[in-house]
């Protein structure tokens, strides 16, 4: 049992809206080497084995995006060299690198939301308010992971009876390619189809809909929750401010180290690691338990 996963759904859900919305507005390097840290310490604590296996995915990914911008915008000031005349910028490749970094940190943020954020603990807190939209980001936001595990599924029977896309012509790997997507999409529609009968035959619509939990909002929960609230609200200041502000073009812009700024950094350092924090505490707790047996 991991113990982020034990707190209030309203706790975990609070800490990854604020982690991914601020992780998507704040481009400062400081702020992007902590984002890029503490989710990939956090899914390490969360995820273990399949985050060492999703790093073939992100690596690739990170390198394709941190590539793209240097040859599609060519501003800034440091020019290293000119491919078909066109200047390729120390400016443009950082601020490549630095895209890559938050859409890379989002995702393992994501990650860790799908693996602690289950769909009884989403259809608690919005299921009073609208059951419907609800139930429909819920049944979305599992999409991904499906779609995923059943990609690998087909990858591998196909690949069984001959039709491997990484090996191969040219053309027998869009031959293969286009097989699994078109095997995917066919259990994608039929999925849905099950689905919808599925729940026509339970009943959903007909009447009112009523919910069961066991979730309890205890002391520990809240004094988490004020805490995320507080370093929240002290990172949306800081950005108020102009601390989270940093101009890649059209040349780099100053990082300050003064003593405001640190406090600043330090708070959202703080915000991003009470998961982590908890897991560490949960680890040294669950060991001290077991010695004592």
């Amino acid at each position: 049992m991991k113990s982020f996963e034990t707190f209030h759904p309203l706790v975990i859900f609070t800490f990854f809206a604020a982690s991914i919305g601020l992780s998507m507005f704040f481009m400062h390097p400081v702020y992007l080497v902590i984002t890029i840290f503490l989710a990939i310490c956090l899914n390490i604590a969360l995820r273990r084995g399949r985050f060492l296996k999703d790093w073939k995915l992100y690596v690739p990914l990170f390198f394709l995006m941190a590539i793209i911008n240097p040859l599609i915008s060519h501003n800034g000031k440091l020019v290293l060299f000119y491919v078909n005349y066109n200047a390729i910028t120390v400016e443009a490749i950082m601020y490549g690198i630095a895209i890559a970094t938050m859409i890379v940190a989002i995702i393992l943020w994501f990650s860790c939301y799908n693996e602690t954020m289950t769909t009884d603990k989403f259809i608690y807190l919005f299921g009073k308010i609208s059951p419907v939209i609800s139930l429909t980001l819920s049944i979305a936001l599992r999409l991904v992971p499906r779609f995923q595990q059943q990609l690998k599924q087909i990858a591998n029977a196909q690949k069984v009876i001959g039709m491997d896309f990484r090996s191969g012509s040219f053309l027998h790997r869009i031959k293969c390619t286009l097989r699994i997507l078109s095997i995917l999409i066919t259990w994608a529609l039929d999925n849905a189809i099950e689905t919808a009968d599925s729940m026509k035959a339970r009943g959903y619509g007909v009447t009112k809909r009523t919910s069961f939990s066991l979730f309890i909002f205890e002391r520990r929960d809240g004094m988490v929750l004020a805490s995320i609230i507080v370093l929240f609200i002290i990172n949306i200041f800081a950005s108020i401010f102009g601390v989270t502000t940093f101009y890649f073009y059209p040349t780099f812009s100053d990082i300050q180290w003064d003593l405001a700024c640190i406090l600043y950094y330090s708070s959202y350092f703080l915000l991003l690691s009470i998961p982590l924090i908890i897991e560490i505490k949960g680890g040294i707790q669950w060991r001290l338990l077991k010695s004592k047996m």
